[in-house]
């Protein structure tokens, strides 16, 4: 029986110290055409309050693309808020290493197949000092190679599809464990099971996208996923379809929905596909009596208002009163400060939930290692996490096995979407109201 982790509080560690060494760049490499970019020491920080001098020198540079274009923009911009938000308050309490942190973010408009050269121009021609991971399974798996390649330590907030993520110094900060295509099927039924009138069938629909098929399929020579779990825990699978992540037609699919009456849709996708097919659905004249949704941005799903209501999906962090009240004063601080940049970008559901809650977490595990290490050696602070791990505000502490490709203990809850807002409903010990089934 899976054991489930209540998030505990940690230490937010930015003290300045001496100055370190920088990790080393390759050779020159010829850039792609001039992509989007930003700063976040263009945006004025907040004033230093701490009794930490100023940080000094010349900045510690990070990094990194992010999807601020194409299918993952509205999930993109939540990462581009909670780093900038996180290098603004870095920087108020000392910066590292005593000197400021500048981070330089590239669109790869999200295409994976632009990613690899990204990196490759930010180690090399712009020589940054340290990386941060994109976002997204397939652009994240784009960016290993090129950081193994050149020794970086490589912090990333949402791949989990462990058995891919093989260089021993990627760090994952959000963790459905080594086997997610076990632990997400069985976490969902054993809520489904709590339900006085709980489903009896399942459609299974689900995107290419590695990072959602292998939750449905399995991967390599594990097949074990939603279609050999559901009909092993007495559900049976009435439809069973795989589309594409380019599609665009969602007519088909939808009429195979309806036709197949299902109790509840499972969408194993990324991004807006679960709106995009709601709304197909609602076109036809149908909505599911439950739905699941593997990995959505928050802000369109609530965007259909009853339409999905009662919509389940995996996270990380949800900031219900209930778990904040657990936490530091600082954790309620940072979440009603992302909530406030969320509003100024525009972001439907600006709420520091499981998105933004991943990108914090990969920040904390680069700056505990840079601190830990007392160096910006790509080799160095990946010797430390292994040793030490890292503290989160959020997740608590995280140790980083090798042998499981650095995935840590899961602490993934389920949430739902009730009136306005996800709340967590899963684990019961942990939950911030209950589970509402298909009559609710």
């Amino acid at each position: 029986m899976r054991k489930q982790l209540v998030p505990l509080a940690a230490v937010f560690l930015l003290a300045a110290a001496a100055c370190g060494s920088t990790s080393g760049a390759g050779g020159d490499e010829t850039s792609p055409a001039t992509q989007q970019q930003t700063s976040a020491s263009d945006t004025p920080g907040p004033a230093n309050t701490s009794d930490q001098e100023a940080p000094s020198g010349d900045p510690i540079v990070v990094g990194s693309t992010l999807s601020l274009t194409g299918a993952f923009g509205a999930t993109g911009i939540i990462h581009k808020i909670a780093g900038e938000e996180f290098v603004d308050r870095l920087n108020a309490n000392g910066g590292l290493l005593g000197r400021p942190v500048e981070w330089k973010v590239l669109d790869d408009e999200s295409d994976a197949s632009k990613v690899s050269q990204l990196y490759e121009r930010l180690i090399s021609q712009d020589k940054v000092d340290l990386i941060m991971g994109p976002y997204a399974t397939p652009n994240i798996l784009a960016a290993m190679p090129v950081a193994e390649r050149h020794g970086y330590v490589l912090p990333q907030h949402t791949a989990v599809l462990a058995p891919q993520l093989t260089y021993s110094c990627q760090f994952p900060a959000w963790s459905i464990g080594s086997r997610p295509n076990q632990f997400v099927p069985n976490e969902l039924f054993d809520a489904l099971d709590s339900l006085p009138d709980k489903p009896a069938k399942v459609a299974l629909v689900t995107s290419q996208s590695g990072s959602a098929a292998f939750v449905t399929d399995g991967y390599g020579d594990d097949k074990e996923g939603f279609t050999t779990i559901a009909p092993e825990r007495g559900y049976q699978v009435v439809l069973n379809v795989h589309y594409p992540p380019t599609t665009t037609d969602w007519g088909p699919i939808a009429t195979q929905v309806r036709d197949a009456k299902p109790d509840i849709l499972i969408n194993n996708s990324l991004g807006v596909d679960t709106v995009n097919l709601l709304t197909a659905m609602k076109q036809l004249g149908y909505t599911p009596p439950m739905t699941f949704s593997l990995f959505p941005a928050p802000g369109p799903l609530l965007g259909l208002g009853d339409l999905s209501q009662g919509l389940l999906s995996v996270s990380l962090f949800e900031p219900n009163e209930g778990l904040l009240s657990k936490l530091p004063a600082e954790a309620t601080d940072i979440a009603e400060e992302f909530t406030k940049r969320a509003k100024d970008e525009g972001v439907p559901y600006p709420v520091f939930e499981t998105q933004a809650v991943a990108s914090w977490n990969a920040w904390q595990i680069l700056t505990d290692a840079v601190q830990g290490a007392q160096s910006t050696d790509g080799q160095t602070m990946c010797d430390y996490l292994h040793k030490e791990g890292a503290d989160t505000t959020f997740s608590g502490h995280l140790d980083f096995d090798p042998a499981k490709n650095n995935f840590w203990e899961p602490i993934q809850q389920l949430r739902q979407i009730q009136g306005d807002e996800f709340v967590v409903v899963w684990d019961k010990d942990i939950a911030a109201a209950p589970l509402q089934g298909p009559s609710s």
